[in-house]
């Protein structure tokens, strides 16, 4: 498997600019001044996406010598992170609590021929406390949602699932007359003696935006459901609170700064690595402190963690309190799950004896870095689903000539947390002046693909919808489904120039709003433009170009563009939204699987003896993109 997306090679440079990121808060003093005397320890975990499987990532170890080089391991995997979870909760003494901060499914094959089964199946192998419904969890619906809960109540575990904000509208399957206390706003765990309530918050523009719940369930505001649960927890005496969220690592910090009665955050969604600033030494580059301290309303201590993604980190978090509940201080890392299958990076040789015993101590010194085996009821519980995948997934249908980066907003602080190949492809030039190279290439495909169908002039797609880079090598079906593992068809679209450069602003803003959907950040395929993010929200675009008998001519406002796009779009989410108020004669509903149309365009270059590669710089729809002045 080549799926080389690793969180621990991520960050989100955009959130850079947050304050309270240094962690240099003064720790919280009781009373007394008396020792802790109960310590909480959290393990957590969050956007897993359906990453079951390991991968094969990069890190610069020390190979003997102080000689540093880039090295090929084995990383993450389900069966790795249960394995860990166990370990850790073992070593706490009964006072560990294990919380899956959401977005547990969609994103590769395994969800897409089990239907979340395969993910239910592993999440029962650690027996979580709390799940927090993350925004995927909507992606095909409430009653998509309702069967993964069933599959995941299905086993020994009875993992509750949380969210406070979220209210499921009359016809839901999830809407308590119908599934009473199958979604909770929260719940009361207790270890050794203590009680301690847990809150789920789901991130509510983004879920209505950029998922599809069912018509009528609605989001409330995050912070008044978070405050309103602390305060009827509160009520029932309940004074040890921890926050499990899906509202991204900026908003979290935001979020804590608005609250009482909080002591920890644990959150999701943004993918954020948190951890020391010696990762870099190892070609990691985490966006803060693990765990980053804030303080609340009442100038108290909040401890806010999050921990990467797609099943290759497990957070670790201590919390000590005094004899009254009141939060002392909190320490702990980041996990980063790794095997010992050491391999350079250049010719894949193994190490030499002396070298992996280098390498071993470089690990040992890191403190982050956790070799890891598989734990075995994991493995066995992956089985079958592996098999299934495997033998579906596992023709080659094409070649990549070189690693084709997966970046959603371009620029020196655009989104970083989705690559698996860290700084060789968050610090390319050409993708921070221009994004993501795998994304321009899917736009490009659509629009190839789409003329076979009908005249278009333009195809447009949304970065989110494109989940991780593809390395050089072989390309296999597995690998296609794992980059648009979203169920999602071929539309035509009949629009205006206004209506396009509308839609364009709008999304352009959403993924640079102060609380960012990056995902909402427009590619397109036979046109391009310049942002400058210094600019108002509705004027960041300019220089609009469509291709027109083989050249750029200007964006003609008042002529109708044929634009290819997906049905997710044309639907109005993830802030396309002007495109919700076209006719029915503006939209043609061509029905083609967007997934298979990769598939087919990679196929096609296979079989005229071409690899996919990149694009000309010319050919990508951002031209230029001016940072907003800042750190």
């Amino acid at each position: 498997m080549r799926l080389v997306h690793a969180t621990c090679l991520a960050a989100l440079a955009l959130l850079a600019a947050c304050s309270g990121m240094d962690g240099q808060v003064p720790k919280a003093q009781s009373a007394t001044g008396q020792d802790s005397a109960y310590t909480l320890t959290i393990l957590h975990i969050n956007d897993h996406h359906s990453h079951l499987d390991d991968v094969t990532v990069p890190l610069v170890l020390d190979t003997g010598g102080g000689r540093r080089e880039r090295v090929q391991v084995s990383a993450g995997g389900f069966a790795r992170l249960a394995s860990a979870m166990k370990e850790l909760a073992a070593q706490s003494h009964g006072s560990a609590l294990k919380i899956h901060a959401g977005d547990a499914v969609t994103g590769t094959l395994y969800y897409s021929l089990t239907d979340g089964q395969a993910d239910a199946d592993l999440m029962n192998t650690v027996c979580f406390d709390a799940m927090t419904l993350g925004n995927h969890e909507f992606d095909h619906g409430d009653s998509a949602l309702r069967r993964f809960i069933d599959r995941l109540h299905g086993g020994k575990c009875q993992t509750p699932v949380l969210s406070a904000n979220v209210r499921f509208g009359p016809g839901s399957a999830l809407n308590p007359a119908r599934a009473p206390g199958l979604v909770q706003p929260s719940v009361i765990v207790e270890r050794n003696g203590r009680r301690i309530g847990l809150v789920g918050i789901t991130v509510a523009d983004k879920t209505l935006n950029s998922s599809r719940p069912d018509p009528g369930t609605t989001f409330l505001d995050e912070a008044a459901s978070a405050q309103a649960e602390i305060d009827a927890l509160h009520r029932q005496g309940v004074d040890i609170i921890v926050l499990q969220t899906h509202y991204g690592y900026g908003a979290d910090l935001a979020l804590a700064r608005r609250l009482r009665g909080v002591d920890a955050i644990v959150g999701g969604d943004s993918h954020t690595l948190l951890g020391p600033a010696s990762l870099k030494n190892h070609g990691l580059t985490p966006i803060g402190p693990y765990p980053t301290r804030v303080t609340d309303l009442d100038g108290k201590l909040v401890c806010v963690v999050q921990a990467g993604q797609y099943a290759n980190v497990v957070g670790e978090l201590a919390l000590r309190f005094d004899n009254a509940g009141r939060l002392l201080s909190c320490e702990g890392r980041p996990h980063i799950l790794i095997g010992d299958d050491f391999r350079r990076a250049t010719g894949a040789q193994a190490l030499s004896d002396q070298e992996k015993q280098a390498v071993r101590a470089d690990i040992e010194r890191s403190g982050v870095l956790r070799l890891t085996r598989p734990d075995p009821d994991a493995v066995k519980a992956l089985a079958p689903h592996k098999d299934h995948k495997h033998e579906y997934g596992s023709v080659v249908v094409a070649r990549t000539e070189e690693t084709l980066c997966a970046r959603r907003v371009p620029g020196p602080r655009g989104d970083r947390s989705r690559s698996g190949q860290g700084d060789a492809c968050n610090n390319s030039l050409r993708v921070v002046r221009h994004g993501g190279d795998i994304q321009q290439l899917v736009a490009q495909a659509y629009l190839e693909q789409a003329r076979s169908y009908f005249d278009a002039d333009i195809a447009l797609i949304n970065a989110g919808g494109v989940r991780i880079d593809l390395p050089a090598g072989p390309l296999i079906v597995l690998d296609v489904h794992t980059l648009l593992p979203f169920k999602n068809t071929l539309v035509q679209l009949k629009i205006s120039g206004s209506m396009l450069k509308e839609v364009l602003e709008s999304a352009v803003g959403a993924a640079l709003g102060p609380t960012p959907s990056t995902g909402a950040y427009p590619y397109a395929a036979g046109m391009r433009w310049r942002v400058d993010a210094s600019q108002a929200p509705g004027q960041r675009l300019s220089g609009l170009e469509v291709m027109q008998d083989g050249r750029y001519v200007p964006l003609d406002l008042d002529r109708n563009y044929s634009v290819a796009t997906i049905d997710f779009i044309a639907d109005g989410k993830d802030h396309y939204t002007a495109f919700a108020r076209l006719h029915d004669d503006q939209r043609v509903d061509v029905g083609l699987d967007a997934t298979q149309l990769f598939l087919d365009y990679a196929q096609e270059m296979a079989r005229s003896g071409r690899t996919l590669r990149l694009l000309p710089p010319s050919q990508y729809s951002t031209r230029e993109f001016l940072a907003a002045p800042g750190p």
